[in-house]
């Protein structure tokens, strides 16, 4: 693998490119008010935190107007502040701090759907007839009363619902509460671009758009074909292939509109989040050329139930390097954010937890992209298991026990040791939080100078610090058992990273050059059990 990627000396990178962002679900980060629930207060509270973590940006989950079905992801108004969050104020209050410290702020925008107690869905029901009547999607039962077609929802069960006001189905993806938008109308989309107006007046540097694959479909309906694939199988959702309910190519012209109106604004910096089958192709498409997309958000590592160099090398072969032949655009990495289970919980056992933080964040500067951090990672934190009786995920609640509860990954934020709920509020939090994680409180760790946020500091400084593991190239990737080696390069500077992701020591013969980083008492000739090491040649 040789695939460089061309960058112009004479311009400077835009901000973005190579950026580590910090992800911030809102609900869990910090209250600042007591009621258990995380506020924008709490997180411009916490903001010196993030900065001193060394990140470019934050990237904050929905904190619009919601009844709160999908804990956000169900947007009423999408140019308002959900009162639990606090105020318009409070967002603008936030922005200024974020910039006063260094720190682009992007925000989560849906646009597949919104919630059902949408104004704009509130007249679409009412009338077949109304200025909204066709901004979501609605069809005729069949004439035996079922629905459309045979599409499912994500969550489970039909991707219809039945509506007596109007007397049609409705469809969605997710929750009956979160109806499709009819992206396909022109309208539709004038108002999404009018939301995003809204936020980049305020002073908003980026964008992650969630579920972008899901905003358009096939506009004749037709069934989804049973699936051939062999995965596991835990809703009706995972026997079709979605052929037709999404990953339209018709998203395409929208997200130029969307490319463009960025473009009015100073380095904007626009996200897909773009899963399920074919996703690259579609990541591809999204972020080709300059009129599109900044980035698109793997999916790679954030399910995987384990890491291996196979893996690894086959994900970061799937990204050519963006030359003028292939024409793609610029990948963006985690390995877990507010759906998916923190990954040393998935990766790593019980004794090796630190080691393995340190080999995996080590890992994670090291890819060519930008990379996501989730709150907490920084802290190590594992996974909490939360018993059925406080589960608040509708799709665990709909799916139990089979789909694995996006709440362990939830849980508050634990900020002290010493105080009730670790500091992350004064009433009931409204996830309870593990004794072990608040024991991995943000202040505990910030004076231990071995610790994982002292660590996860180095590291994202070590990052900024050199063009090769920052923007350089992605070069000869090999792997041989649970060993991975390869060399990022950029100008005049070649970094050689190798990683033995496995519990058992072994050799590696690096080429000659200075010791950049040591990773559990890695070496240039000897990898320890989840050993790492970086060395450094600069030509010239």
């Amino acid at each position: 693998m040789n695939d460089p990627f061309p960058i112009d000396h004479a311009e400077p990178a835009p901000w973005w490119r190579g950026a580590t962002i910090y992800q911030i679900y809102p609900r869990s980060f910090a209250d600042s008010n007591g009621d258990g629930i995380g506020d924008l207060p709490g997180i411009t509270a916490h903001l010196d935190h993030i900065a001193s973590l060394g990140v470019e940006a934050i990237w904050i989950s929905p904190f619009f107007t919601s009844p709160m079905a999908d804990y956000g992801y169900d947007v009423a108004d999408y140019c308002n502040v959900d009162p639990i969050f606090g105020t318009l104020d409070d967002f603008d209050a936030l922005i200024a701090r974020a910039h006063e410290l260094g720190v682009k702020v992007t925000i989560d925008l849906v646009f597949a759907h919104t919630s059902d107690a949408h104004p704009w869905f509130a007249d679409s029901r009412a009338s077949k007839e109304g200025e909204h009547a066709d901004w979501y999607v609605w069809q005729d039962a069949n004439p035996d009363g079922t629905p459309p077609n045979n599409w499912q929802s994500v969550f489970g069960g039909p991707a219809w619902t039945w509506d007596a006001r109007r007397q049609q189905y409705y469809y969605h993806q997710f929750l009956k509460e979160q109806p499709q938008l009819n992206a396909h109308n022109p309208a539709v989309q004038d108002a999404c671009l009018g939301a995003m107006r809204f936020w980049l007046d305020r002073g908003v540097d980026g964008f992650r758009l969630d579920a972008l694959n899901h905003a358009f479909f096939d506009p004749d309906l037709r069934d989804n074909p049973v699936s051939k694939g062999h995965h596991i199988r835990t809703r009706p959702f995972d026997f079709q292939d979605k052929i037709h309910s999404q990953n339209h190519p018709a998203a395409i012209p929208f997200i130029e509109r969307i490319g463009a109106l960025c473009g009015q604004y100073d380095a904007i910096f626009t996200v897909a989040e773009v899963g399920g089958d074919g996703a690259v192709a579609l990541m591809k498409d999204y972020t080709a050329g300059d009129a599109r997309l900044s980035s698109a958000y793997s999916f790679d590592f954030l399910y995987a139930p384990e890491l291996t160099p196979q893996r690894i090398k086959g994900s970061l072969g799937q990204w050519h390097g963006g030359d003028s032949e292939s024409n793609e655009g610029w990948p963006s990495w985690a390995f877990e954010n507010h759906d998916a289970p923190r990954h040393i919980s998935r990766w790593a056992g019980e004794a090796d937890l630190v080691a393995y933080a340190r080999l995996t964040m080590a890992l994670l500067i090291a890819l060519r992209g930008n990379i996501f951090l989730y709150q907490g990672q920084e802290l190590a934190l594992t996974q909490d298991d939360i018993p059925f009786h406080l589960l608040k995920d509708p799709e665990a609640i709909a799916n139990w026990p089979l789909t694995l509860s996006r709440d362990g990954v939830r849980t508050p934020m634990p900020w002290q040791s010493d105080a009730p709920h670790g500091g992350f509020t004064t009433g009931e939090p409204w996830l309870p939080l593990s004794q072990a994680n608040i024991a991995r409180a943000a202040a505990t760790q910030e004076a231990d100078p071995a610790s994982p946020f002292q660590w996860t500091r180095a590291m994202l400084a070590l990052r900024r610090a050199s063009a090769a593991l920052r923007m350089g190239a992605m070069e000869d990737v090999h792997t041989h058992g649970m060993l991975l080696h390869f060399t990022r390069r950029f100008g005049d500077e070649t970094v050689h990273c190798a990683f033995n992701l496995g519990g058992h020591a072994m050799r590696h013969a690096c080429p000659p050059g200075a010791l950049m980083l040591s990773v559990n008492g890695g070496g240039a000739a000897h990898l320890p059990p989840f050993g790492a090491v970086f060395i450094r040649k600069a030509m010239g």
